[in-house]
């Protein structure tokens, strides 16, 4: 490992770094993907004919909220840098609010809808904010590497909340207590875990970018902002990145649908038992760590796009089997798949920015990557639950038309030039 850190790295501090995904694993295994997401449809939705579109409109509203904020959020981190110190008021935000949906009980969508946004945005720019010292860690030829190592013990964060939340709602049952009464205390497990394990990032990660404003020296909204609109008029020198950000969009609209829905179709068309569902995610997230590790090392020798490409001809895979499948045993091969390619997509994705962004501008091109990805976690779940919807709840539909952001993501990365695009991300510099 230490052949791949950034000069003047040491293992402690790329340890440090990586037990931020580790931390924040934890609240997207647990609230979106296994257990709150199913939650919300059956016990605060009441298992309305709309608890599906009321989730993922929820899902949509948040993201919106990061859509708008990211990119200034990222060029004010740049110019102050400050990365560090707005990762920290995310991850408090994060906490707190992911703590506060044990108040969600049956029947209370406003509290559940509220903290569920909140959560989720202070999560997504946490996520944009850990990604921009990537760079700063990894040696230029080991972004891959060190990408998936990050995935891949975010992974082992996602099993330790899930588990601590699987074995607690074993014993809930056999309590005989219900959702509405387990749930709740898998989201204060949830928040602690999360709280605990990124301890270690605000002791040891350094801030090693250089501040490029100064503070007062203009209005702050007025500072931020230009710098921005700067990034926006020399759009056009980063053709590659654009590419590769409406990419982004596409291949993660059809993640997104899955994980967000994941426990929903497993219920819903499956007939998986909450502790079923828990049981499948906590394999999936094995292979997901995985995949994130095993493609991290493959990128930096196939290359980048080649990779990327692979993951998304095994996700088409998965929406097919998914479709098809029948009985637990076929669904269970789509889930490890799923996970297999989830790991290494996002590794993937990841390193590509990293590629692609300009070392002045870390946290903004994160930002804009932030961006793209939370559009398609609009666009993923969306056109997922309207499918179902529009269908009369036909799930199996739904996944086959996820499917399609699959086929497109792969037509836009053909055109993606890393190595131009690398040269125009230097030229900056």
């Amino acid at each position: 490992m230490p052949a791949s850190l950034a000069p003047g790295v040491t293992r402690r501090e790329a340890w440090s770094w990586a037990m931020f995904d580790f931390a924040n694993s934890g609240y997207t295994t647990v609230v979106i993907t296994a257990v709150f997401n199913a939650y919300f449809v059956a016990v605060v939705a009441e298992g309305k004919p709309w608890g599906t579109l009321a989730w993922t409109s929820t899902i949509a509203l948040a993201n919106a909220l990061i859509i708008l904020s990211a990119p200034l959020v990222g060029a004010y981190a740049d110019a102050f840098a400050c990365k560090k110190r707005l990762l920290l008021f995310s991850t408090i935000g994060c906490v707190a609010c992911t703590a506060a949906l044990a108040w969600a009980g049956p029947g209370a969508l406003g509290i559940a809808v509220l903290f569920v946004v909140l959560s989720n945005f202070c999560f997504g720019s946490g996520e944009n904010l850990i990604a921009a010292f990537l760079p700063e860690i990894a040696r230029e030829d080991a972004l891959g590497r060190v990408s998936g190592w990050g995935w891949g013990f975010g992974y082992v964060g996602g099993l330790v909340s899930l588990g601590a939340c699987l074995a607690y709602v074993g014993w809930a049952q056999g309590q005989g207590h219900d959702a509405a009464q387990f749930v709740p205390v898998c989201m204060l497990i949830t928040a602690a875990l999360f709280a605990v394990a990124s301890v270690p990032t605000f002791l040891f990660l350094r801030e090693r970018s250089q501040a490029q404003l100064q503070a007062g020296a203009a209005p702050l909204a007025q500072a931020v902002w230009r710098r921005f609109a700067k990034t926006l008029r020399e759009a056009g020198r980063y053709r590659d990145l654009r590419r590769f950000l409406a990419c982004t969009v596409c291949y993660q609209a059809g993640i997104s649908a899955v994980v967000t829905l994941a426990a929903i179709y497993a219920d819903q068309v499956m007939g998986f038992s909450t502790q079923d569902t828990l049981l499948l995610i906590f394999v999936v997230n094995i292979t997901a760590s995985l995949g994130a590790v095993l493609f991290g090392w493959l990128q930096d020798r196939l290359g980048h796009r080649a990779t990327l490409a692979l993951t998304l001809c095994g996700w088409l895979g998965m929406v097919g089997l998914t479709w098809a499948a029948q009985g637990p045993a076929l669904f269970w091969l789509a889930a490890n798949l799923a996970g297999l390619c989830m790991g290494a997509s996002q590794s993937a994705g990841r390193a590509i920015v990293g590629l692609l962004a300009p070392p002045t501008r870390l946290a903004e091109f994160f930002g804009l990557w932030g961006q793209a990805a939370k559009l398609a976690a609009i666009l993923g779940p969306m056109t997922y639950g309207l499918s179902s919807w529009l269908s009369g709840g036909d799930h199996r539909l739904a996944m086959l038309i996820t499917g399609s952001y699959f086929v497109a993501g792969l037509l836009i990365l053909a055109g993606v030039d890393l190595e131009r695009g690398r040269r125009a991300a230097l030229a900056e510099a």
